[in-house]
């Protein structure tokens, strides 16, 4: 896009739900802004399909899409692969780890989130959180190890091999609960002959008292239900004081044995957040104007899951795909606006309900602001169809909704593929090694 005296240069951080929402609606101003979106990845992530991903029933190509594809034909979008070090609000800058400097007269910060993982003891280093594309391929590759590696060796089963603990019971954890052991009762059972697959055991641990808190209390006991029934076990009113690499300590001091911990207990900003000299609130997010933008910080906007965004109560509004992708195009017609002279508006957020899926023909949803129940088959049809609306183009549409076909109807999982080698490799007898020969030799050595 040639720019023009009265071009306005938006500058966005964040190829999420809240970047990418706010580029492609600036996308149809007629030349009125141009835009410079930066991303460490060259490709916006759908994480609602996450846990599909990590249990194999989806490829990475259903969740990942490429943000150039996406807008190639939004002449006045320019995408930018780097990664943000350093943002000045100041000048409404930033400076990337690659050295490279891009200012705008407006700065939009929509960085994301990471894992919180509340200061807890070996949480960081021994556990698979599930909130980045690179997140969900490890965790499926340890989750596919496991399995090979009790296959090959089961008395690995007395190590916990086959004990996977869910930390959280919030729509991450309740929904990888019922995907895993999904895959377990399916695929698994269908493939590995010779494993053991009924000593396999999914742990819920959840510090508060249901699953799916912000749910109707009806949900709540659906989903116990449901999950219960294929298996998983569910440890509420309890926390996890100690992530170890072989186990995890509980509160009550009891152990569960495990090479799989899956954290799914909280987010916090990322740490472009707590680093740019903006004022930030609960879990490191920033605060923000009723029209999103950042007290004192002329042109510079807060947006998504890095963001505290007050709702109608007062309350910050929940970290989701949708807060994040309406927070991004209302960020947008406020900058046309304030473009035009004219006044920004205070964000309001459009409840269309909440949902999460259990397994197999298993979800809950409350739908409208009135929050209308419902749950089993006709939740679970309804699920699927927002996810699906949701996703970028026609293409993907199809592909994903045949690959749920495939599963439905043949209990037959995607691409089950041990690529992330870091995550595959377990060290199950100590001392750094990887198989029992070399640690028999380096224990015969110790012992001389």
């Amino acid at each position: 896009m040639t720019a023009t005296p009265e071009t306005k240069h938006v500058l966005i951080v964040g190829g999420g739900f809240a970047g990418l929402g706010c580029a492609l609606e600036l996308a149809r101003s007629g030349g009125r802004v141009r835009v410079t979106l930066i991303d460490r990845h060259n490709y916006h992530q759908f994480q609602p399909l996450f846990y599909q991903l990590a249990t194999s029933q989806l490829s990475v190509n259903d969740v990942s899409f490429s943000l150039r594809r996406i807008c190639c034909d939004k002449k006045n979008i320019d995408i930018k692969l780097a990664e943000v070090a350093k943002v000045d609000p100041q000048t409404r800058s930033v400076h990337t780890k690659e050295d490279e400097n891009y200012q705008g007269d407006y700065l939009v910060v929509a960085a994301g989130s990471q894992a919180n993982f509340f200061r807890i003891p070996g949480a960081d280093a021994n556990t698979f959180p599930l909130y980045s594309l690179t997140d969900a391929e490890r965790l499926r590759s340890r989750i596919l190890a496991l399995f090979e590696d009790t296959d090959r060796d089961p008395k690995l089963a007395e190590q916990g091999s086959l004990n996977f603990v869910i930390v959280g019971a919030g729509p991450t954890g309740t929904e990888m609960a019922g995907g895993l052991a999904d895959m377990i009762h399916t695929t698994v059972s269908a493939e590995y002959a010779d494993l053991a697959v009924t000593a396999a055991r999914v742990y819920i641990v959840e510090r508060g008292g249901t699953l799916l808190a912000p749910f109707s209390q009806r949900a709540h006991e659906y989903a116990s239900k449901v999950l219960q029934r294929d298996g998983v076990q569910l440890r509420l009113n309890s926390s996890v004081t100690e992530v170890h690499p072989g186990h995890v300590v509980l509160g009550d001091g009891s152990i569960i044995k495990t090479r799989c911990v899956i954290w799914g207990a909280g987010l916090m900003a990322a740490p472009i957040a707590n680093t740019a000299g903006l004022p930030t609130g609960r879990g490191g997010r920033i605060q923000v104007e009723p029209d999103l933008t950042v007290a004192g910080f002329p042109g510079v906007y807060a947006l998504g899951d890095c963001a505290n965004i007050a709702g109608p109560d007062g309350k910050a509004l929940p970290q989701l795909g949708s807060v994040a992708l309406q927070s991004g195009k209302w960020a947008a017609k406020n900058i046309l606006a304030d473009i035009e002279g004219k006044p920004r508006r205070a964000f309001h957020y459009l409840d269309k309900g909440i949902m999460a899926m259990i397994g197999r023909n298993a979800a809950v949803a409350e739908v409208g602001e009135n929050r209308h129940e419902l749950n089993g088959a006709v939740a679970y049809a309804m699920w699927l169809g927002v996810h699906l609306a949701l996703l970028t183009t026609l293409q993907v549409k199809v592909e994903t909704f045949v690959e749920w076909i495939w599963d439905y109807f043949l209990q037959e999982r995607g691409p089950q593929l041990l690529d992330r080698s870091d995550a595959a490799r377990i060290d199950w007898y100590g001392d750094g090694t990887d198989d029992k020969a070399t640690a028999a030799i380096a224990a015969a050595t110790a012992a001389k």
